[in-house]
């Protein structure tokens, strides 16, 4: 079952973030049994070619989004053309903000897309504006205190499809600090309240997350559209905790001479 068949039916998926300018890389998460990636060309060191190079080497076989570097029209329909099924969206503070970034994503008379999919077409028979505006995810980031109190008008706004909830810009517009993102009280109540939006609007809630403990507590929150970590994390985690090992083992064989 794919991502958004999973979502659909009010389940769980899980990706992650890739920041790395690599296809082998995407490829490789795939793999490893990531339903979903988010291609960051907003943080991420991702070009243009790296984007379309990891959209290829993905294929069909996971859900492909591009977070764009910002709400604007030229990055969010160069990504779609590119062959992403859907863009994330940062920054998005009110409905004026959200209804930009569904209208870039959607042909006329839903949205202001120009057509030219190039590569998009390539993914689906027949290809149609018609049959393009069902399938694209509009995926608008909640990372503020202000977008979070506006939860309502953003996800109420016809054309997005999912929110994806940051915690670490939401921590640092609340409180202009790092500390805890996502797990103090002030912090879990806000994403608390984006949530029970989602629920009343019928948006698929996401949220990134930095660990695997914080990935099950708001799984069973209720979010469904998970990313945990990113590939750079999981990277620099790994190659850490082996070598955290390999320098534990050294010094106990140190010690058995």
């Amino acid at each position: 079952m794919r991502a958004p068949e999973r979502w659909s039916a009010g389940q769980p998926a899980y990706g992650t973030v890739c920041a790395i300018p690599s296809p082998f890389v995407a490829e490789l998460l795939v793999n490893s049994g990531f339903e979903w990636l988010c291609i960051d060309c907003q943080h991420g060191l991702i070009s243009d070619q790296d984007m379309i190079g990891m959209l290829q080497a993905v294929g069909s076989r996971a859900t492909t989004f591009v977070r764009v570097a910002w709400n604007r029209p030229e990055q969010i329909m160069r990504a779609l053309d590119s062959g992403a099924d859907g863009v994330i969206v940062p920054m998005v503070n009110s409905a004026a903000e959200a209804r930009m970034a569904a209208s870039a994503c959607r042909y006329p008379p839903a949205g202001h897309r120009s057509f030219g999919p190039t590569r998009a077409a390539l993914k689906v028979t027949d290809f149609t504006p018609e049959s393009a505006n069902r399938r694209v995810l509009c995926a608008v980031m909640i990372e503020t205190q202000e977008g979070a109190e506006h939860a309502d008008e953003i996800l109420g706004v016809e054309g997005v499809d999912a929110v994806w909830v940051g915690p670490w810009d939401l921590s640092l517009s609340v409180s202009g600090g790092l500390e805890a993102p996502g797990e103090t009280a002030r912090d879990v109540k806000l994403i608390q309240s984006v949530l029970e939006s989602c629920r009343r609007n019928g948006v698929i809630p996401g949220i990134s997350v930095g660990t695997a403990e914080q990935a099950r507590y708001w799984r069973d929150a209720g979010f469904t559209m998970i990313a945990a970590a990113s590939d750079f994390r999981l990277l620099e985690g790994a190659a850490a905790r082996l070598f955290d090992m390999a320098r534990q083992r050294s010094a106990d064989e140190s010690e058995d001479v």
